[in-house]
């Protein structure tokens, strides 16, 4: 199609033009062609990042405090081994369900960071939308931490970030 267009313009606008210059025509059309495909591309991206990163995050009371309950740290666990998760000063909800004052607990196992707190977590925690307080944990021998982040009825942590300490556990 964009041969068809270039030529047809070449031949339209340009009567005159011999082949070469109908080539050189055809080429600049395909490369405004080009151009502006990777521009519309770069808009329609960075209008996608903005869009994604503004997203307003669900106020958390300050006292609000979210905490693994058991294993406590430095316990030694078998490799497979149930997880209590605590919530004090807010209330559990399930994902997608706007509720003031609630979230939904995402796990982090073994991350020495955490991550973004102003976006939806995604796959680099264990997510328990369905408001589960617990779940069972099968991980290899040897030594592993475990973290708790809130999240709102999106997935996103709320402000100010409601996260646990951060505990280990030796796995046998």
């Amino acid at each position: 199609m964009r041969v068809f267009s270039a030529t047809f313009i070449a031949v339209v606008c340009y009567p005159q033009a011999n082949e070469y210059q109908t080539s050189k025509i055809m080429n600049k059309f395909a490369t405004l062609s080009l151009l502006t495909l990777t521009l519309s591309s770069t808009v329609f991206t960075a209008n996608t990042v903005q869009a994604h990163s503004a997203i307003e995050q669900s106020t958390a009371p300050s006292e609000a405090n979210v905490y693994i309950i058991s294993p406590t740290d430095g316990a030694t666990v078998a490799e497979t081994f149930t997880v209590n998760f605590g919530l004090k000063n807010m209330g559990v909800s399930p994902a997608g369900i706007e509720k003031k004052g609630t979230g939904h607990h995402h796990l982090l196992i073994d991350h020495k960071t955490l991550p973004v707190l102003d976006k939806p977590l995604g796959g680099e925690v264990k997510h328990f939308g369905g408001g589960q307080t617990q779940t069972t944990l099968t991980l290899p021998k040897g030594k592993h931490t475990l973290q708790l982040i809130l999240g709102d009825h999106r997935h996103v942590p709320h402000s100010p970030a409601v996260v646990s300490k951060k505990i280990t556990i030796t796995v046998e």
